[in-house]
């Protein structure tokens, strides 16, 4: 497929495939005119990246782990599998931090409600 059809079939942009290409995370092949070819497992490796991306994963972190994800060796593995730990650890501590934040939001909100209550049974 072309890079419209993966853009479409994604939702990534077609400039956000370059990037992608660029930064290493995927790689096409080329047709003699130069554009670009891709495969249908092309399409899950885009949601990967995005899925990473939107968990803030930066795009150099990816890079280290697209290797063992395309091509794996036990060396690849292994330090991969030392990346994606961190990685997860630090989204465990973002989880848990916006879960604090929902927990206080959700006080607020129940203060306010009460606070409202109580102001409309005492009247204006």
């Amino acid at each position: 497929m072309r890079i419209g059809e993966l853009s479409a079939r994604t939702g990534a942009s077609r400039r956000s495939l370059r990037y992608y290409e660029e930064q290493g995370l995927l790689v096409s092949s080329r047709s003699p005119t130069g554009q670009r070819h891709y495969e249908d497992e092309h399409v899950q490796r885009v949601r990967l990246i995005q899925a990473f991306l939107a968990a803030g994963v930066p795009s150099s972190t990816i890079a280290e782990m697209a290797p063992c994800m395309a091509e794996p060796t036990e060396d690849r593995a292994r330090q991969a599998l030392d990346i994606m730990g961190r990685e997860r650890a630090r989204l465990s501590e973002a989880i848990d931090a916006l879960a604090a934040a929902r927990a206080a939001l959700d006080h607020l909100i129940e203060d306010n409600h009460a606070y409202l209550t109580r102001s409309a049974a005492d009247g204006p």
